[in-house]
């Protein structure tokens, strides 16, 4: 007897598939002469048949895996609440690390507890970056070595990681942070030297060793270029001035140089100053905002009737105030003149727009307070430490 068509062994189209999987049932069951005949009922009990045969063969692989990832989450993220890690941020930090296999964070939390750390700065590390967590406990303590060759304590490493774990994590190239550490000593650089960068810039150790290569080469170049003939001094010294020169390209630094020398008609001598001194700190900057900041600090002054001169040994005198945004700039300098200082005291004594505008109201009403008198004594004490400032006002209203 021959298969009813429902029955015979064809390729069914995906869409259709899932079309016959959401229909309703009453519609198989519906008696139709035209394509069954008088065999509903057989039609009925084959449907059921297809349909559970469909199902199972649609899901059934998928729920199994979704069971299985969601086991091993489970024990992730157990494991991590119970030592306290902000599972929400880590998430949103890298998610990926939430579907690997084989973990150590339990590793992770006995090497870090063995060096000192306690148990919240460990929660705190995988919160900020749990890419840690797939680290091996042999390359943990390979890396724990070396960065040991520069800083001189457990604690000092400690300390670094608190503030910013990506810096021990990021990588896991031992080779590359070894080879680095021996190039950097190599051009000159000293255990001093070193010891800043990793507190401050660590990621120049996660660099390639070439990157780093491309960097001191160009110094030397910049060196050679302005007629100095010790180029291992200036490379340190620039480096000591600015750790983060060696996170930046060399087009940005050699673009920062170019703006000092030609916006201030710097001689060889004079730029090598600069460059060696205060104008280090902004070679990392990005060239469009010292350009900005440099014509809105111009352009600012110019309308308070300082001449190019004037605004130049202002800058040059404290090339800091480069990082002062426009309208933290403008806010400041308007502030000073509503409080009757003169521009020619706030260009020569730059330093006090590093305060903040509610230190400089704080500060100026406690002196006049006090009786100090702005307009005939020195106004660099705005800007002098919290320790200093306050012991010079205590001075002040004993006499």
């Amino acid at each position: 007897m021959q298969r009813p068509l429902f029955l015979r062994q064809t390729s069914i189209p995906k869409s259709l598939g899932y079309l016959i999987i959401m229909a309703p049932r009453s519609f198989f069951c519906m008696r139709s002469n035209f394509l069954f005949g008088s065999r509903c009922w057989m039609t009925q009990f084959s449907t059921e048949v297809f349909l559970k045969s469909i199902s199972f063969r649609l899901f059934s692989v998928k729920c199994g895996n979704a069971d299985s990832e969601s086991s091993e989450n489970e024990e992730l993220l157990n494991n991590l609440l119970t030592m306290g890690v902000d599972v929400d941020k880590a998430k949103k930090r890298q998610p990926g690390v939430f579907n690997r296999m084989g973990t150590k964070e339990q590793d992770l939390k006995m090497f870090l507890l063995s060096k000192g750390a306690s148990k919240e700065v460990v929660a705190s590390i995988i919160s900020r970056y749990p890419r840690a967590i797939t680290r091996t406990p042999e390359s943990l303590s390979e890396r724990w070595d070396l960065w040991r060759r520069i800083m001189t304590s457990d604690l000092e490493i400690i300390n670094i990681l608190e503030r910013s774990p990506e810096a021990f994590f990021r990588s896991s190239n031992n080779r590359n942070l070894e080879n680095n550490i021996k190039f950097l000593y190599s051009v000159g650089l000293t255990h001093k030297c070193l010891c800043r960068l990793l507190t401050n810039a660590p990621r120049t150790f996660s660099n390639s060793l070439d990157l780093n290569k491309q960097m001191i080469k160009f110094l030397q170049e910049v060196c050679l270029s302005l007629n100095h003939n010790k180029p291992r001094d200036f490379i340190g010294k620039i480096i000591f001035k600015n750790p983060f020169i060696l996170i930046q390209s060399t087009k940005r630094v050699k673009t920062n140089i170019e703006f000092l020398q030609s916006t201030f008609n710097l001689n060889n001598e004079k730029l090598l100053v600069l460059l060696c001194g205060p104008g280090a700190k902004i070679l990392d900057l990005s060239n469009d905002y010292v350009n900005r900041n440099y014509t809105n600090i111009k352009e600012k002054l110019f309308s308070l009737g300082c001449t190019e001169e004037e605004v130049h040994k202002f800058i040059l005198s404290y090339p800091d105030v480069i990082f002062l945004g426009e309208k933290k700039f403008n806010d400041k300098i308007d502030y000073l003149i509503e409080e009757k200082f003169s521009i020619s005291q706030i260009i020569e004594n730059p330093r006090i727009l590093d305060s903040s505008i509610s230190t400089l109201k704080s500060r100026i009403k406690e002196l006049v307070n006090a009786g100090y008198n702005f307009s005939t004594s020195n106004i660099t004490l705005l800007s002098w430490s919290q320790k200093r400032y306050k012991a010079k006002l205590k001075k002040l209203n004993i006499e």
